[in-house]
């Protein structure tokens, strides 16, 4: 792991001043930084997957869709079971999957 890139993506996010960096800068630090501390990153980045799955330049592509989702999924169902964020965000992840799928319970 690049030590100076974690570094900067982390000088980032004190720079946002904000509780989560969405968009795609955000998708670039959560993925860097979940490498590193996975139980911090990991619901943010579920959280920013989430999101750009349902934003107007993935929204007329399902395939790109699901994947954001499939990967909020796994990043949710790998955090420790007593991290307070797990199952809000995976049950977030499964909905907006299950909505993509038309209702359908996967």
């Amino acid at each position: 792991m690049d030590q100076d890139m974690v570094l900067r993506a982390r000088v980032k996010l004190l720079s946002a001043n904000r509780r989560v960096v969405r968009g795609v800068e955000g998708l670039q630090i959560y993925r860097l930084l979940v490498q590193v501390a996975p139980e911090v990153y990991g619901s943010k980045l579920a959280y920013v997957l989430v999101e750009a799955s349902a934003s107007p330049l993935v929204r007329e592509l399902p395939g790109r869709r699901r994947a954001l989702l499939e990967e909020a999924i796994a990043v949710a169902a790998a955090l420790d079971t007593a991290n307070p964020y797990r199952d809000k965000m995976l049950a977030r992840a499964l909905a907006a999957r299950r909505e993509l799928d038309g209702g359908q319970t996967t």
